[in-house]
Formats: structure tokens, sequence, C-alpha cells
């Protein structure tokens, strides 16, 4: 049995997809810049997405790559300040609650699985080589898991 540590207090039906996203590197640079390029891939097929910070200083570094991480790119995104619901396509998210309408792709940048988690479509995880990221990921790895999701991974060279 998944502890409620981990795992939202909600029962959910598990039809989220979710994505494991395994990096090669340890790299905060790389892991954010594939962040960045899974970003431009997916809002560029015309969806909308979630990303979801550990906290206020990692979601002002996502803010920041999305502007610079590659000449001539344009996603455009803004902070959720945890009152307002916005209509932007892409949304950047460190509360544990979240009131946007966004529910088609959410990138959880956490080690923790969100509250919110149930009313998306698809969940990626992007997990590099850092040893405390690695096992974190695999925990969530098993709880999903256990909760019946569809789960599948993909190895990033």
């Amino acid at each position: 049995m998944a502890s409620n540590r981990y795992w939202p207090k909600m029962d959910l039906i598990p039809l989220t997809r979710i994505s494991f996203y395994i990096l090669k590197s340890n790299s905060p640079n790389e892991r954010m810049v594939f962040i960045c390029r899974l970003v431009d891939k997916i809002y560029n097929k015309g969806h909308q997405i979630l990303l979801h910070t550990e906290d206020n200083q990692q979601a002002n570094m996502i803010d920041d790559m999305l502007w610079t991480w590659r000449q001539g790119s344009f996603i455009p995104h803004e902070i959720y300040n945890g009152e307002e619901i916005s209509d932007c396509p892409v949304i950047i998210n460190h509360y544990p609650e979240c009131t946007t309408s966004i529910n088609d792709i959410l990138i959880n940048m956490t080690d923790s699985v969100p509250e919110f988690l149930g009313r998306f479509e698809r969940v990626s995880e992007i997990v590099d080589q850092n040893e405390t990221a690695t096992k974190m990921a695999r925990q969530r790895y098993r709880l999903y898991k256990e909760k019946g999701y569809p789960l599948e991974s993909h190895d990033i060279t």
C-alpha cells in the first residue's frame, strides 16, 4: 500500500498516461534544456502544458530558460501566481494546488506526486542521473504502477 506522504489523498481513476524520460546526464542545466525542448515540441503540437516545480526559485529558473534556451524560439508562458486563472498555454506552477484550466500535459519537475495529477491526460517525469532524483523517480514509478496508471519509459541520449 502506498504511503499518503507520496500519493494524493483522493482516489483517482487511472486514465492518465505517465512517461518517464531518462536522461544520461546528471547536469541540472542539461535537464532544464531537455525540459525546454519537450515544452517546445508539445506546445508546437497545440497542447497546453503545466510545469510543476519544487519552489519559486525553480519556477523562475525554468521561466528564464524558456526565454533563452534557443534563439528564435517563442513559447508563451507565465508563472502561476496562486490566484488568477490564466488562458496562457504554458503555465509554471510551484503551489501544491493549481486552479488553471489546463488538463492536457503535466511536466512534473518535483520529487513528489502532485495532488492534482489525475486531471491530466499525460504526465511527463524527467529523470537525470542524480542519485537522489533517480531514487525518488523509481519510488514514483512503483507508486504509479501500483495504482494502475499506464507507464512508459524513454531513454534520452
